[in-house]
């Protein structure tokens, strides 16, 4: 068996099957390639790629067709490249779009298209085949503009152009294995780093762990990773942070190296896409170079002062992303031969964005309860308000509520004033007469509890009862003296005599009064509230001098002194509660008696005397004791209740 297999095979042939089976970087470079085979193949004056909008709903005959590409590609200085027949082929795409399939007219004229056997010429739309995802949007057709040929060489050039189209399907599944690549790539990547920055105790470890394993899996010069302010949320005006270097232990922010690398940061971070330097070209150039028009327009100024110490470095910074929020930036330099790959970026795109959430869980582990709560509630509100300006708008709801709030709910409006406990009946036992204290019965003093009549004080009235016999016994000759006058019919000096025993007589009356008064005893039941005279026995005491005070504690009243400018309110309350400064967690109910209508001054206030009676009392209540009421007065608003007082003061100032 013979091989014939370099016989049959043309070079050209050859040429045109390896141009097509190649991968292409992406889908353009791709049609390039395509466009200009099936140029060379089919002979073709000129080949062009067509895009045909389809709407929803419309159909593709009423398209306004629009020029992608033509090959041969506009030569140097001309500004859009100019398409031969150009009435011809945007209705021959239309066509081709409509119907689905290969599509070929006859030409009579440039502007002119039919189905003819005998023209000029012809033109071919092939309509790309689109994923059945894509049901509205643009529709590519390829188009050739074919010279006169005869009807068996137009056939055998459609077969090829067929053939050849075909090779798009080949494309699709090269770059639906590259993508699946990648991503197995940048999983496998993702998986390995996220496995070691989980060994590190804290954020700080984490990203430290990171760079060093990124610049020995690159083999590149130093990674540096940034982080935004706060929890990864993006806000106006806010910066990035580096946060750990390659090989670096303390970050030193005020070296210049760091604060350019910060800038490098916050340029990717401004432009929330990765940015490299040198930039890659907008379009290819050279056949298999890498190209990214996106990448290419990139702001590097920063980048570029980065690196302006090495002519060989190359910078690229890639942002950490989780969701459409940057959370960070990783900037990679390296000084090493060639050129960036974008293919390289991609993967290292794809394995931080599986990064990223990891490393705000640490950073947000390493935060105190109280600000993870905060950023918590700056995610549930984002949800309700939305994501910008979130803890404004939050706290512009938060004070729209409250000042409804308080504005229409009314709450009990209590006037409070300093009270003090005082006993609704109190005795004072003072001195009679000008004596000694003889003496005090056992038990007798402050918080005894005496009943009516009970002895308190014996005062020595030996003196006195000496002044009694006396006058008693004046008395007695005073009588005696009269009787003799009688019998002797002396009237007058009867009289004389009788006059003096009644004044003996009166005499002894005031001297027993005051021996009775020498035992002074209660006089009422109640207690002993002030006066110890234990230690003035046998001491003299004047008339009027007060030795006890004596209240019953079983009917206890409370005085108020209320402010002035709160009298009107309490006037028309009945009710209130009390709470003294002894028991201050007990709440007494209590009762407006009466109000004294006398203003005194207190600490150059003026205040009105408020007496309330106790509903209850407790058997701990002294009097003196002090605390302080609140007077119910009824509800009002809390705006009410807070601007009172300044209402009132400026109604005062306003009035005239």
């Amino acid at each position: 068996m013979n091989n014939l297999s370099g016989k049959l095979k043309t070079p050209a042939w050859r040429r045109v099957v390896a141009e097509l089976s190649r991968p292409a970087p992406d889908d353009r470079a791709f049609l390039t390639r395509l466009i200009s085979v099936l140029h060379q193949v089919a002979g073709a004056r000129q080949a062009s790629l067509i895009a045909v909008p389809v709407s929803e709903g419309d159909s593709p005959e009423h398209a306004d067709p629009s020029v992608v590409m033509v090959w041969p590609p506009a030569g140097a200085g001309a500004q859009t490249p100019t398409l031969q027949a150009d009435r011809a082929v945007k209705s021959a795409a239309r066509a081709a779009v409509s119907s689905g399939e290969m599509e070929v007219f006859g030409l009579e004229s440039e502007d002119s298209p039919y189905y003819a056997a005998s023209n000029a010429g012809y033109v071919c739309a092939i309509p790309l085949v689109q994923t059945t995802e894509q049901q509205i949007g643009p529709s590519n057709v390829i188009t050739l503009l074919l010279d006169q040929r005869s009807e068996q060489a137009l056939q055998a050039t459609l077969a090829l152009v067929e053939v050849l189209t075909g090779y798009i399907h080949l494309h699709g599944s090269q770059q639906a294995l590259h993508r699946m690549r990648s991503a197995g790539a940048a999983l496998d990547l993702a998986a390995r780093l996220i496995a070691a920055i989980n060994t590190a105790p804290n954020f700080k470890g984490a990203t430290m762990q990171l760079v060093n394993d990124l610049m020995r899996a690159l083999q590149v010069d130093r990674v540096a990773l940034g982080w935004t302010h706060g929890l990864g949320v993006r806000g106006e005006g806010e910066s990035i942070r580096v946060a750990a270097i390659s090989d670096t232990e303390q970050i030193d922010r005020r070296l210049a190296m760091v604060r350019k690398l910060q800038a490098a940061m916050d340029e990717c971070l401004d432009q929330a896409q990765p940015v490299l330097y040198p930039p890659p070209p907008e379009r290819a150039t050279t056949e298999g170079e890498s190209a990214d028009m996106l990448l290419a327009q990139a702001i590097t100024h920063a980048h570029r002062e980065l690196a302006a110490g090495d002519a060989k470095l190359k910078v690229s910074s890639l942002p950490l992303r989780i969701d459409d929020e940057v959370v960070g930036v990783v900037t990679i330099e390296s000084a090493g031969e060639g050129v960036i790959e974008l293919g390289t970026i991609e993967l290292l795109q794809a394995a931080l964005d599986l990064i990223a959430p990891v490393l705000r869980i640490r950073k947000s582990d390493d935060r105190n309860l109280a600000l993870r709560a905060w950023d918590d509630t700056l995610k549930v509100g984002s949800w309700a308000v939305g994501p910008k300006h979130t803890a404004w708008k939050i706290g512009a709801v938060l004070l729209f509520i409250g000042l409804l709030f308080i504005t229409l709910y009314k709450v009990p409006y209590r006037i409070e004033a300093p009270v003090q406990i005082e006993p609704r009946v109190r005795r004072t036992v003072s001195i009679p007469f000008d004596s000694i204290i003889a003496a005090v019965p056992e038990g007798i003093e402050p918080g005894v509890k005496v009943v009516l009549g009970q002895l308190l004080v014996e005062l020595d009235t030996t003196e006195l009862r000496l002044s009694a016999l006396d006058a008693q016994a004046e008395m007695s000759r005073a009588l005696t003296a009269a009787d003799a006058a009688q019998l002797q019919n002396k009237q007058a000096e009867a009289i004389q005599a009788l006059a003096q025993a009644e004044q003996a007589r009166a005499r002894l009356d005031l001297l027993t009064q005051r021996i009775a008064q020498g035992r002074i005893v209660a006089p009422i039941a109640g207690t002993i509230i002030a006066g110890d005279p234990k230690d003035m026995e046998g001491a003299s005491v004047k008339l009027g001098q007060g030795l006890f005070e004596i209240a019953p504690l079983d009917d206890m009243i409370v005085i108020a002194h209320v402010d002035d400018s709160d009298i009107a309110l309490v006037s028309g309350a009945e009710h209130g509660s009390f709470a003294s400064k002894a028991y201050p967690a007990r709440r007494y109910s209590l009762t407006i008696e009466r109000i004294v209508p006398l203003a005194v001054t207190d600490d150059g206030k003026n205040t009105f005397e408020v007496r309330a009676r106790l509903d209850e009392t407790a058997v701990w209540m002294r009097p003196g004791m002090e605390g302080l009421a609140k007077f119910d007065t009824g509800k009002r608003s809390i705006a009410a209740i807070a601007s009172r007082r300044i209402v009132d003061t400026l109604r005062l100032w306003l009035w005239w």
